[in-house]
């Protein structure tokens, strides 16, 4: 009985093709130079996702500060095609602006259909670099 059971998930396994996996990239682009912990209010950088699993009909983008996690920096929902490019200023959000120095933030993209999450991809960069 054991030796059916793992023959069974193996072809489990084997009859499931592996999900591609969903990406992020950006470039923070134009936006004002700001280190006074006073962020702008700027539009979004370009976004290049791939991997955008088939049923997505939105994506909502979400920037956080991961030196200063509980700050709202904003973000947006859209709605995607299979691979998304998502021009720079589409949406305004709160600019990175750290005090004293770098931090780092990241971009988060959650690929959904309706209100159901079915991917999520991520994206960091230093600011200022």
């Amino acid at each position: 009985m054991k030796r059916f059971a793992t023959m069974a998930a193996l072809a489990i396994c084997v009859a499931t093709p592996a999900a591609a996996e969903m990406t992020l990239a950006f470039q923070w682009g134009n936006i004002p130079l700001c280190t006074t912990g006073r962020p702008n209010t700027v539009g979004n950088p370009a976004f290049a996702l791939r991997g955008v699993p088939v049923g997505t009909d939105s994506v909502e983008f979400r920037l956080k500060d991961l030196n200063v996690p509980g700050y709202n920096h904003g973000g947006a929902r859209l709605g995607v095609s299979q691979n998304l490019t998502a021009p720079s200023g589409t949406f305004t959000y709160k600019s990175p602006c750290p005090p004293n120095g770098a931090h780092t933030y990241e971009w988060t993209a959650t690929a959904r259909s309706g209100n159901l999450i079915i991917a999520t991809a991520k994206a960091q960069r230093r600011y200022p670099e």
